[in-house]
């Protein structure tokens, strides 16, 4: 049976889907715009500050569901500009070490709202 995950501490889903779903013992997370949950709006800077709101969006969903970013076992990196991969992998390093989860990153033409990345998870406990 899935169970729908939703917390205040990530931004709102834009559309119609759902922050997390949870099927099991597997976390189904959309993909986290660098939407800063307090104000609306990208955190100001480039790539880092944004894949930084990105990732703290994934975690506040991980932690409404029990859960954190050691159970992740599956992410998609999605870039507006593959220049801007080395500077999103340098951030995401600092909150995945040691058993990284399985990963795809690619550029894709346009993201929702400008964005510059978003970035997509599967948990598993």
């Amino acid at each position: 049976m899935k169970k729908i995950i939703s917390t205040t501490a990530a931004p709102a889903a834009i559309g119609p889907y759902s922050q997390a779903v949870k099927v099991g013992n597997t976390l189904y997370i959309s993909g986290q715009l660098p939407i800063d949950p307090a104000t609306g709006a990208f955190p100001e800077g480039g790539i880092a500050e944004q894949t930084h709101q990105s990732l703290k969006n994934i975690g506040a969903i991980l932690k409404e569901a029990g859960m954190d970013y050691s159970n992740v076992v599956k992410t998609t990196c999605l870039l507006a500009d593959i220049a801007d991969f080395g500077a999103m992998n340098a951030v995401y390093s600092e909150y995945f070490t040691g058993d990284y989860p399985a990963r795809a990153a690619f550029a894709v033409k346009d993201l929702p709202k400008g964005a510059l990345v978003e970035i997509e998870a599967i948990a598993a406990e």
